[in-house]
């Protein structure tokens, strides 16, 4: 069972960097949702720090060229920052562990986020191609949960996409929240703020493959017993 998951997790690895290093234009189109699902994590993840602050969200974006931003009100200045890079990190092992060890959650999580997206592009609206991206996302999750049994694949495919996309970019997108974060944070520059995200994305991977192993091991121990 180990050694299935092993595969299973290598071939979506594969899928993934086959697409974005390998298939050239053909691949980037593929990613290209990927990309612009990515920058709603990450905007959801300021959206999340106002609320969870005390704050308010007013509209959150997400732009064609895959960059975004959210604007809030109140809530601390702080989290809502971190919230974006560190708040994707986690939405995308969170992802990865569900499609990956918790089979009977992968629909309602599913129905959650495409719930989430559809919220997002409706009530924290900013304009017609951020609502429409949000909404046709959520539709293409909804169909999956219905109509498909790929519904593991898929959450393990966007967590991973998710974290692999965050670390490899980490010293391009969370440039302008790092500059704000440091001038508030003023006792580290922006750049050594970077790599302590950074370590922190890498870390929570680490750990959350981890566990993820440690609960398989687990398993096939009470089979053998």
């Amino acid at each position: 069972m180990k050694g299935n998951l092993l595969v299973r997790i290598i071939a979506i690895l594969a899928i993934y960097l086959g697409l974005r290093y390998l298939a050239g234009d053909v691949g980037r189109k593929i990613l290209y949702p990927i990309n612009l699902f990515v920058t709603f994590l990450h905007e959801f993840g300021h959206a999340v720090g106002a609320l969870l602050t005390g704050g308010e969200v007013v509209n959150v974006q997400v732009s064609q060229d895959g960059s975004g931003y959210t604007r809030s009100a109140g809530g601390n200045r702080p989290v809502i920052l971190m919230g974006g890079y560190l708040g994707s990190a986690l939405f995308g092992n969170l992802l990865f562990l569900i499609g990956t060890k918790a089979k009977p959650l992968v629909k309602p999580i599913l129905i959650l986020l495409a719930g989430g997206m559809i919220f997002t592009g409706l009530f924290w609206y900013t304009s017609a191609f951020s609502t429409g991206f949000l909404i046709g996302f959520a539709l293409l999750l909804m169909l999956i949960v219905w109509k498909t049994s790929w519904g593991r694949e898929v959450l393990m495919f966007l967590g991973m996409a998710s974290i692999l996309y965050i670390i490899q970019d980490f010293n391009v997108g969370p440039k302008s929240d790092l500059n704000k974060y440091a001038e508030i944070m003023v006792v580290l520059p922006a750049q050594v703020w970077m790599y302590i995200w950074l370590a922190i994305a890498v870390l929570l991977f680490y750990y959350n493959l981890r566990l993820i192993f440690s609960l398989s091991k687990e398993e096939n121990t009470n089979y053998e017993l």
